[in-house]
């Protein structure tokens, strides 16, 4: 009994090290620890400090790119999944064709098709506008305007814009179907219960429906986000200098592989986890309570 009475203390504190060992938040340690041993070879090695200054450049390219597609695939997925929702034959078909064929296709096709397929011909269709115009246009600031459109070219439309409008084209099609899914997961007796209040279709989603889907649908607009930042690497078909591009370019000059590979991984690693936490934050923020 005396010896039982003495291994009990023993035994629990044990099981509460293995419990706070287990608690312990691992992965992030390991990460914390690449990040501390990179961090040390930029002060340390000149390579790695002449290789994170090469880059540098390029991680401002890769968040602005991000910054300004993800917002604009928002719009055109809410846009589209709110016509996904719609009872008008027409709608529905129109965007059902958009989300089917923009997900049918590798993003890199379609970055490649809206860069040296599509602004083409928007270049040659505002050139026709522009001539059009200079037809019937008497005033000095109209002729002005539709002369500065026949002079239009593709040389205006710089890479960086048209990687911007592909992204934001490919993933709009991805949005679509994350908002379809939040606003079909609101229950139908909402929507008919501000019907029958004397709301219109227009007026339900906005002040009933969309608040409660947009706050469903936040952990998967996410992950797209992240995603995005992470597939506007492939940009680099298109020659913009964003990081990877950049990367690619160090690597080709200075033969240093490694060095330059370990410092893209490890910019793109920081950028994906600082974006991570700010998405949890804006999840905590905006979470729906039971």
């Amino acid at each position: 009994m005396a010896s039982t009475s003495q291994t009990t203390p023993t035994g629990e504190l044990f099981q509460l090290r293995r419990r706070s060992l287990a608690n312990v938040p691992w992965w992030g340690v390991f990460l914390a620890a690449i990040g501390i041993f990179i961090t040390y070879l930029i002060f340390s090695s000149q390579n790695y400090r002449e290789t994170f200054q090469y880059l540098v450049a390029g991680v401002i390219i890769t968040l602005r790119m991000t910054l300004i597609a993800f917002p604009i695939a928002t719009v055109i997925g809410l846009i589209t999944g709110l016509m996904r929702t719609s009872k008008n034959v027409f709608l529905y078909n129109l965007s059902t064709i958009y989300v089917e064929a923009i997900r049918g296709i590798p993003l890199v096709v379609i970055l490649l098709y809206f860069a040296f397929g599509l602004m083409p011909v928007l270049v040659i269709v505002i050139n026709q506008i522009g001539e059009w115009g200079l037809g019937w246009a008497d005033a000095t600031i109209l002729v002005s305007f539709f002369t500065a459109l026949t002079n239009f070219s593709t040389r205006s439309i710089s890479y960086e814009f048209r990687a911007i409008i592909g992204l934001s084209i490919g993933y709009g099609a991805f949005e679509a179907e994350v908002f379809r899914a939040g606003i079909q997961s609101i229950s139908k007796g909402q929507m008919e219960a501000a019907r029958s209040l004397g709301m219109t279709y227009m007026q339900a989603m906005r002040h009933i429906i969309l608040p409660q889907a947009i706050r469903r649908v936040l952990p998967p607009l996410g992950n797209d986000f992240i995603a995005l930042l992470k597939d506007s690497s492939l940009a680099t078909v298109l020659a913009v200098p964003e990081l990877t591009q950049l990367g690619r370019l160090r690597r080709a000059s200075t033969f240093r592989i490694m060095e330059t590979f370990n410092m893209v991984a490890f910019l793109y690693l920081a950028m994906t986890l600082l974006l991570s936490a700010a998405v949890r934050f804006a999840e905590r923020a905006f979470r729906i309570e039971d």
